[in-house]
């Protein structure tokens, strides 16, 4: 059995580049025993144009008993 974390990283407005650094996030869940399994960024229409607004990073680990 396994435990799932959904970690969001928003854009910034401006220049739509994340807030943070995605792959140091990976890294740092990797450290406290999270495999990352995807990454995930849902459109949001604006103007009629599909932008995404944020990244869904996902992990998974054994549940720990």
């Amino acid at each position: 059995m396994f435990e799932y974390k959904f970690v969001k990283i928003e854009f910034k407005k401006i220049s739509g580049k994340p807030k943070e650094d995605y792959q140091e996030v990976i890294k740092s869940h990797a450290e406290q025993g999270w495999r990352f399994v995807q990454i995930f960024s849902p459109d949001s229409v604006t103007s009629g144009v599909a932008v995404g607004s944020y990244y869904d990073l996902i992990f998974e680990r054994p549940v720990q008993k």
